[in-house]
């Protein structure tokens, strides 16, 4: 095994629909990221006790199939600052990965990669100079603006946060209830903090307090930008862009034909995150 893989043991479980739950895992000691990262999670089907319960019983699973160590790429949840590791996942049907890993227990052991990947953080912008943060994001992809989101810095820097998480159902629009308490919990803890505004997007069904468009759609009629309150300003605006890779390219395009640029050494606004 290489010096950078180490085990970790997961520590909580949190169902939100059946194809969408988070974990948290200890956290190394030595580990350290920046907010906005990803990391390579592993995980041996031998590991992990649904597993070794249907390898001992002779069903579904194969014996031999069991020592197989499987990788993934997932971004990291929690503060650079917090004593677990935290991370959200999407269940995907015959998945070699997450097939497993939904039938994680408390106790299991992953495999953590330690050498974090990944450059959608807010160090990578230089100019402009920070004024207005749009992170948009869809599914899973809302893990790296809530390590973002719980970083005193990106509270301290910017003047506007707007958070765009879009979802299919109500019931898939995951940590509403801790994204609401963002402000009073982190703005709360620095001088002129940033504001922070929510916005909501359900795709599928009519909620009430939601928009139902895609994000794309939101931004090239202007609704997004009214519901926030804020326009987008080549001068003035980061947007960062997670989730859904059609999602990513679709708004990107949009984003580009009202006038922003990709962020590139240092300089543009838009900036996504590549490990899909």
């Amino acid at each position: 095994m290489s010096d950078n893989i180490l085990t970790v043991t997961v520590l909580s479980k949190t169902t939100w629909t059946p194809n969408l739950f988070s974990f948290t895992v200890s956290r190394p000691d030595s580990f350290k990221f920046t907010a906005g990262q990803f990391v390579r999670l592993g995980v041996n089907p031998s590991h992990l006790n649904y597993y070794k319960q249907q390898g001992e019983a002779g069903n579904d699973v194969a014996n031999e199939a069991l020592n197989e160590d499987i990788f993934r790429a997932y971004s990291i949840v929690s503060s650079p600052f917090d004593e677990v590791l935290e991370f959200f996942s999407i269940v995907i049907p015959d998945g070699a990965f997450t097939s497993q890993l939904q039938h994680l227990e408390v106790g299991d052991e992953l495999l953590l990669n330690t050498m974090p990947f990944g450059f959608l953080t807010l160090a990578r912008y230089q100019k402009p100079l920070p004024k207005d943060l749009w992170l948009l994001a869809t599914g899973t992809g809302l893990a790296p603006f809530l390590s973002m989101l719980q970083d005193l810095k990106t509270w301290e820097d910017y003047e506007h946060i707007i958070l765009a998480y879009s979802a299919r159902s109500i019931e898939e629009l995951a940590y509403v209830d801790k994204i609401k308490s963002l402000q009073e919990d982190f703005g709360s803890l620095v001088d002129n903090p940033a504001k922070l505004i929510f916005i909501p997007v359900v795709t599928r069904e009519p909620v009430e307090g939601t928009l139902t468009e895609r994000l794309p759609k939101l931004l090239l009629d202007g609704t997004l930008q009214e519901r926030a309150g804020i326009a987008l300003d080549v001068d003035s605006t980061h947007v960062m862009l997670c989730g859904n890779p059609d999602m990513v390219e679709d708004t990107k395009e949009t984003l580009k034909s009202l006038g922003l640029v990709m962020n590139r050494r240092g300089e543009g606004n838009i900036a996504v995150e590549n490990y899909w």
